[in-house]
């Protein structure tokens, strides 16, 4: 049985560590309401530049000269890009993505084609590296706060892999934010650009338009030169809401992982306090029943 010395050093240390844990749980709380508003406010936009691209889509009579829409004759190398955090503490954030990415790796592998690693977050980049994967691009530091020029780096190392052709598609792997207590691995193919990102809106506008008849724009310049300028503004803009997707799940994950940890360490501190009364109450025991066993002693 452990002594009152042990028992008391171990609820100390129990102690210390809760204050830790409660403090992540308020710092990532704070830190999660504003990554909630940056979120709110970049999904608008994110909507009216995909709704941009699919009325200029619906304009131009060909995509042979963008070369981020044109699919290649042979699926040989898949990227593949999980967005992972820079630090741990976050329950299953980190984790869930790589398994996704691993999933998607073997049914590539499967399928006979290769695939490149493009990481994002030291701890995704540690796993791969621990597991001697060979990394075509890693970026950190951003994890929990991204920039715009954060997404604009990524996107323009994947549309030089595709356009170069060292990879004939593009996959992301991120935490989706739902709610403060949900978050949901998503993967998006990014290239080539899916066709039902502009063939889906596209029917729903000619849906919507039916009753009052589409208006007829005239583009300056030609429909094609503008989506030209427009595809890679939107692959940076699905990176870079995607890493703010994978802000606000780790931040959330975080304040509920701290928040758990701070109840089980309740729990312990609970446990041993009843742990140490009772030792405590045995050892007083002990020691009335020497005493009076010395004075039987003395009596007789």
């Amino acid at each position: 049985m452990a002594s009152l010395q042990d028992i008391r050093r171990r609820i100390s240390s129990v102690r210390n560590t809760r204050k830790i844990t409660k403090a992540l749980e308020l710092v990532a709380g704070a830190r999660l309401r504003r990554a909630q508003q940056r979120i709110e406010a970049m999904r608008p936009y994110a909507d009216r530049m995909q709704e941009l691209m699919v009325g200029t889509a619906q304009a131009a009579s060909s995509f042979r000269t963008l070369a981020l829409m044109q699919r290649h004759e042979e699926m040989r190398r898949i990227a593949i890009v999980p967005i992972t955090g820079d630090r741990g503490l976050a329950g299953p954030f980190n984790g869930q993505v790589l398994r996704r990415a691993f999933e998607l790796e073997r049914q590539a592998l499967s399928g006979s084609q290769e695939v490149s690693w493009l990481v994002v977050g030291r701890k995704g980049a540690s796993t791969l590296r621990f597991r001697r994967y060979e990394l075509a691009g890693q970026w950190a530091g951003f994890s929990d706060r991204p920039e715009y020029a954060d997404a604009q780096a990524v996107a323009h190392r994947l549309a030089e892999l595709y356009t170069a052709g060292e990879v004939d598609r593009v996959v992301l792997v991120y935490n989706r934010f739902v709610s403060p207590l949900v978050q949901r691995v998503q993967t998006s193919d990014l290239l080539p650009i899916p066709e039902h990102v502009h063939r889906g809106a596209a029917e729903q506008a000619e849906a919507e338009e039916k009753p009052r008849g589409r208006p007829d724009f005239i583009y300056e310049p030609e429909p094609e030169q503008i989506l030209e300028r427009l595809l890679p503004v939107y692959l940076e803009t699905e990176i870079y809401r995607a890493l703010l997707e994978s802000a606000a799940s780790f931040l959330a994950a975080q304040r509920t992982a701290m928040r758990n940890a701070s109840s089980n360490a309740n729990d312990l501190i609970d446990r041993l306090t009843l742990q140490l009364n009772r030792a405590r109450q045995a050892e007083i025991t002990q020691e009335i029943l020497e005493v009076v066993a010395g004075a039987d002693a003395l009596a007789g």
